[in-house]
């Protein structure tokens, strides 16, 4: 075997040598065992299953879940189809566009597990008729093209505040037609929300065929829930073949070896297939963030898998046989390939630390993916590069892999200026982090290439908004809802949110029963005010649900006892941190008026979303300090050097503060996904510090090389494979961008901001840091000598 004379081997490096020698004795039945494994593994696979609810990016312990809970256990689930009728001509009173949003509702009944149809066509209105109340349908069936009783709906609807800007716009140009549905439980039922959404969206095409005067949009709870399993679907089939074929062909471009670029992709796939397989053993339900594991998997497994090439085709290319450049390159890499491993593993398990189920299993699967890539490049990646036919053209790829030298020499040249320049970079955008704002809304999560977010965008802007914030506004005891002075108090609330500028609709109790009393003193508008006294508020709330139809009672609005009532105040397009201000406001105001705390809470999907990631960051802050401890430590150990293992604290949490700095001046808003990516990329970023720092003490340690020397030798035996993999990676996480996600899209985008600060970071900050710190070590070491060597004189 031949061995660079530049290398000595000692204790450590001579294991990744027997091992090398090892793999190769066996290596049939490591290719075969391998196989097998994988096998076994990935066959788990075929348990996984996509997830369609948005409770799943919520832990159980999350207290806005549980008080959304805790309110839809006091009344009905607000599961809902919101079909937005767009009249072509622009006008929801047209004879033909309301015949439409009556077959629409009528056709809405027959959807599976539909509960409740609302809309503006049987809307219950009221009035009085003599002494009796009328409670009728807004437009009766059959109506829709008498003229009289069309101009009588229109002046109603547009007058009712129960009903604008919830199933009718202010001006009559857009409609709505929303469908309660009570879903069974995705365990029990996955097949439900899929079917509920083919035959809705079926519905909707029909209705356009069938009245060609309107366009038809939808969205709601169920299409949201419906979005996240598509968009994990649509991210398996699209973004994986992707990602594949630039695996292919990148090695074969900057290995220029096809053998190496085969041995890449088989270790890679079965890295991924294995992972994939132990989810599915373990019962992980797949959700968009979970959905990416495999193609993070595929971009970190080729680290290992590079770094073993690179150094195998530059010893052939040097002239030693293809079994010594195998057993030189393990004896070289076996240590730094596991420490990245590690690194990366540590990196991706402190996403258990994340508030959201779904990163913390895309954290656990990707570490599942890191170990089995271990495993295999150094099993059944030398195993296979020992029997494949492998090329290595030693002019063209010295060509290729010239750059590094004369970018040591520069680095060396400039070294104080690239620090001053590196240091002050650094620091000027650490100034725009406080400019990232943290932001979640739902609707935002997707792209306009997906229907639900055209849709929803299209109901916002001309219907209604789709964010909420839910209360339960408790009476204190049984039929207190009648009192005067809490329907004062519920009418008050509704108006002081009414005059926030960001609040477009209140649904309040309060307004049923102001209409009521309208109707029984003969329709005068001046009585259009609260009853005076609880036992004629409650005569009427009597009379009015006794005249209700089937599907159209107030459950959803009044809890069993009548000692409650739901209110919910419809948002324009707001941030989440608006949103979250206008929640804690309105629990203040009903604290101040006396209700207690805990039966004053703002709840609802909105704010669920609204909370989260902040929580996540929060667990997320822990997670990160965790990490850094953990792979301080691990370096520490490894270097044999408290000096260097704190060292390389500087170039791993450097390009993070560079990237979210960077993110602040160019984009300012942080959502769950980004949420994650510092604790996520610390185990990434670290992997070409690892081995930079490898190749400079092995130079310094073993060679007796000086600081800048050192900087040269590790910048001439790593530096290519440094490159590589940073590209691969950011080009793996770059895919990520091409997802119609936005969590995982903006995530791909960030973490591939941070890969290219943290490669820049390495070569242009790291060296005349380890120059610095070489020469002090020599200062010091030359002071103490000499008064040593003046003795002995």
């Amino acid at each position: 075997m031949n061995y660079d004379p530049l290398t000595p081997t000692n204790g450590n490096r001579e294991l990744g040598a027997r091992w090398g020698r090892w793999v190769i004795r066996w290596r049939w039945p490591i290719i075969v065992g391998s196989l097998l494994v994988a096998v076994l593994a990935g066959a788990g696979a075929k348990n996984l299953r996509f997830g369609s609810n948005y409770r799943l990016f919520f832990g159980e312990n999350n207290p806005q879940v549980e008080q959304f809970d805790t309110l839809e256990r006091i009344y009905t689930k607000n599961d809902n189809i919101l079909f937005s009728i767009e009249p072509v001509e622009g006008d929801v009173f047209a004879p033909e566009v309301l015949a439409a949003i009556q077959d629409l509702e009528d056709r809405s009944w027959l959807l599976p597990f539909a509960t409740r149809v609302d809309a503006l066509t049987n809307f219950q209105n009221t009035r009085a008729e003599e002494d009796n109340l009328i409670v009728e349908d807004l437009v009766p069936v059959g109506q829709e093209t008498n003229a009289a009783a069309v101009a009588r709906a229109k002046a109603d609807a547009l007058a009712e505040p129960l009903i604008v800007h919830r199933l009718v716009n202010d001006d009559g140009s857009s409609a709505g037609v929303n469908v309660t549905v009570y879903m069974p439980d995705d365990a029990e039922d996955p097949s439900a929300r899929p079917a509920l959404v083919a035959a809705a969206r079926e519905l909707a095409s029909e209705i356009e065929v069938v009245h060609p005067e309107v366009r038809v949009h939808m969205t709601g709870m169920v299409m949201l829930n419906n979005a996240f399993q598509e968009a994990s679907q649509k991210d398996i089939r699209t973004l994986i073949p992707l990602m594949y074929a630039g695996i292919v062909l990148l090695p074969l471009l900057l290995l220029r070896s096809f053998g190496a670029a085969f041995g890449t992709v088989v270790v890679i796939g079965m890295a991924t297939v294995s992972a994939l397989g132990i989810a599915g053993w373990a019962g992980v339900i797949l959700t968009p963030p979970s959905a990416t594991a495999p193609t993070v998997i595929l971009t970190l497994a080729v680290a290992d898998s590079v770094h073993i090439l690179v150094t195998m085709l530059h010893r052939m290319r040097a002239g030693v046989a293809r079994h010594a450049a195998i057993v030189e390159s393990m004896r070289v890499n076996l240590g730094p390939v596991f420490l990245t491993s590690l690194t990366t593993a540590v990196g991706f398990l402190s996403m258990n630390f994340s508030d959201s189920p779904p990163f913390r299993h895309l954290g656990n699967i990707t570490v599942v993916g890191v170990l089995f890539a271990f495993a295999f490049s150094v099993t059944l990646l030398p195993a296979m590069m020992s029997i494949l036919p492998i090329r290595a053209r030693a002019r063209s790829a010295r060509r290729w892999l010239s750059w590094e030298d004369p970018l040591a020499e520069f680095v060396l040249r400039h070294r104080r200026g690239l620090l001053v320049g590196t240091v002050a970079v650094a620091v000027a955008l650490a100034a725009f982090l406080p400019q990232n704002e943290l932001n979640d809304k739902f609707v935002e999560y997707f792209d306009d290439s997906v229907t639900f977010r055209t849709d929803s965008d299209y109901t916002m802007n001309n219907l209604t908004g789709l964010y909420n914030i839910e209360f339960s506004v408790d009476a204190g005891e049984s039929g207190g809802i009648s009192n005067p002075e809490y329907l004062t108090l519920l009418d008050d609330f509704s108006a002081w949110y009414e005059a926030k500028p960001k609040v477009q609709h209140v649904y309040s109790f309060s307004d049923v029963m102001k209409r009521l009393n309208r109707n029984m003193h003969g329709d005068d508008p001046t009585a259009y005010m609260l009853p005076d006294s609880r036992e004629l508020a409650a005569q009427y709330l009597l009379l009015y649900e006794m005249s209700l139809p089937f599907g159209q009672d107030l459950n959803n609005q009044i809890n069993v006892d009548k000692s409650s009532t739901r209110l919910t105040v419809t948002l324009k397009d707001v941030s989440t941190r608006e949103m979250r201000a206008l929640a804690v406001a309105g629990e203040q105001w009903l604290q101040a008026r006396g209700l207690p705390a805990e039966t004053s809470q703002a709840s609802g999907p909105s704010l669920m979303f609204a909370h989260i990631s902040g929580r996540n960051i929060k667990g997320m802050l822990t997670g990160t300090a965790v990490a850094l401890l953990l792979v301080s430590l691990t370096l520490v150990l490894a270097f044999r050097s408290i000096r260097y293992g704190l060292l390389s604290l500087i170039p791993n949490i450097a390009p993070a503060v560079l990237a979210f700095g960077f993110w602040g001046l160019t984009v300012g808003q942080v959502n769950l996904g980004l949420s994650a990516v510092a604790a996520m990329t610390i185990g990434i970023v670290v992997d070409d510090t690892i081995h930079f720092l490898a190749k400079y003490l092995r130079a310094r340690r073993e060679q007796k090389k000086s600081p800048e020397d050192a900087v040269r030798f590790a910048f001439h035996t790593v530096a290519p494979a440094m490159l590589f993999t940073s590209i691969v990676l950011a080009a793996g996480f770059l895919i990520l961008t091409l997802s119609s996600f936005g969590l995982n899209s903006s995530m791909g985008k960030l973490t591939a901001i941070t890969i290219g600060f943290a490669l820049a970071t390495d070569f242009l900050m790291l060296p005349p840091i380890l120059i610095g710190v070489g020469r002090f070590n020599e200062q010091r070491k030359a002071a103490a000598a000499l008064p040593l060597a003046l003795e002995n004189e």
